[in-house]
């Protein structure tokens, strides 16, 4: 493939110091989408010498699949595979697949149940990039000689006082970070991401420029082993009492209903509940010791104090007394400020500006002003309002920085 990137509109830095692309071994993470498969062209045309390396996590056969075929919009399918083959055939790369189905299904899936009957809402992605792809894609890069990972994710990599950092991406609707708040510093210093300073319609135009044919292949949005998005299905095939059912009650615990498993419920939900009130009522807790699932008015899910647990922080260290920073509680959501406080053992307070609805189970990850990402944990505890002694977060607090170029 003789493509010359310039005419692209497209700049590649070295990804290794001292080191010129036909120097470098470059291994891509591949999904068989358009970003990934975009890197690798951008790669190979770069003059890397670059390895493409896909995993296969979940078998998509209608037999292990509840019945159905792998559906538009999901991920990491055998399809997925073929067309990052296809795609290695296309650049003229080596293409390698391994196969975690094993791995993922105690590290991802078996986390995403334990988590529904807990009473909280998983983000198996994120336990995905933390605990499989990673861990493993970095392992077998190194096994192979290679210099680099690189994958397709939107995100910016700088390096801030001789410290890499995860800035969030020119394309604010595509940023990433969200999903990669578990990268450890160590991992960082192997991984590059180029899509980074890109938008997603100039990525598909790049693959379109460089004659890829999944230039126009849809995003994936649907959890990869939740056929059809039906994930009370998976819970319940793998943990069968997820069934029992239980009280539906208000906030001050009067039963007004009966539910058939807490898994089908999440906080902030409103279909499916009990009706006859004079307002709109939302799920407001999930209690699975008493299998009860708690509904209320929708001023009742505005919280704004709860904890995070297994903290993982790319910044300075906190400081006793705490600081300011954003976060963000969903993907989608902008970063809104906040004050952190630590608790030791890996465990964070949080004040929001404002309360929000907030979903044990969920990530809280954090940035500064300028958009670096300094870490992030998983939502632990029930939310709460905050107290009369407790430090205010506010719009004009300033958030810690790492330097003043950050």
């Amino acid at each position: 493939m003789n493509i010359n990137l310039s005419t692209l509109g497209v700049t590649l830095p070295a990804l290794v110091p001292g080191k010129t692309p036909e120097e470098t071994t470059v291994v891509v993470a591949m999904s068989g989408g358009v970003d990934s498969s975009a890197t690798a062209a951008l790669c190979k045309a770069a003059g890397y010498n670059t390895i493409g390396m896909t995993l296969q996590l979940w078998d998509y056969t209608p037999a292990s699949n509840g019945g159905k075929t792998k559906e538009f919009g999901t991920c990491c399918a055998l399809d997925d595979v073929y067309d990052a083959r296809r795609v290695c055939q296309t650049i003229g790369i080596p293409h390698y697949v391994l196969n975690m189905e094993s791995a993922f299904k105690k590290a991802v899936i078996d986390d995403f149940v334990d988590t529904y009957l807990a009473g909280a809402t998983p983000i198996p992605c994120v336990r995905c990039n933390q605990r499989i792809k990673f861990v493993e894609l970095l392992e077998k890069a190194k096994s192979l000689g290679a210099d680099v990972l690189v994958t397709g994710h939107y995100v910016i990599k700088d390096i801030i006082n001789g410290q890499p950092v995860i800035r969030q991406a020119e394309d604010g609707a595509k940023d990433q970070t969200y999903y990669l708040f578990t990268t450890t510093p160590e991992q960082l210093d192997f991984i590059h991401f180029p899509l980074g300073h890109l938008t997603k319609p100039q990525v598909r135009e790049l693959a379109k420029s460089m004659g890829l044919h999944v230039h126009h292949k849809k995003d994936s949005y649907d959890i990869c082993f939740v056929p059809g998005g039906d994930y009370k299905a998976v819970v319940k095939k793998f943990a069968p009492q997820a069934e029992k059912a239980g009280d539906i009650i208000t906030e001050d615990g009067q039963p007004v209903g009966r539910h058939a498993g807490i898994v089908g419920y999440t906080v902030g939900q409103r279909k499916g509940l009990p009706g006859g009130f004079d307002v709109p009522m939302y799920v407001t807790e999930i209690r699975p010791a008493t299998n009860h699932v708690v509904i209320g008015p929708k001023e009742s899910l505005g919280k704004n104090l709860f904890t995070v647990k297994e903290l993982n922080w790319l910044s300075t260290p906190l400081p006793t007394e705490g600081l300011a920073a954003r976060t963000k509680i969903r993907a989608q959501h902008a970063a809104v400020p906040c004050h952190l406080t630590p608790l030791g053992n890996g465990k964070v307070e949080v004040i929001l500006s404002e309360p929000d609805a907030i979903s044990p189970g969920q990530a809280a990850v954090f940035y500064t002003d300028s958009g670096i990402m300094l870490g992030g944990g998983w939502i632990e505890t029930g939310p709460r309002l905050q107290t009369g002694d407790t430090p205010v977060a506010n719009a004009g607090t300033r958030v810690a920085i790492l330097s003043p170029e950050a």
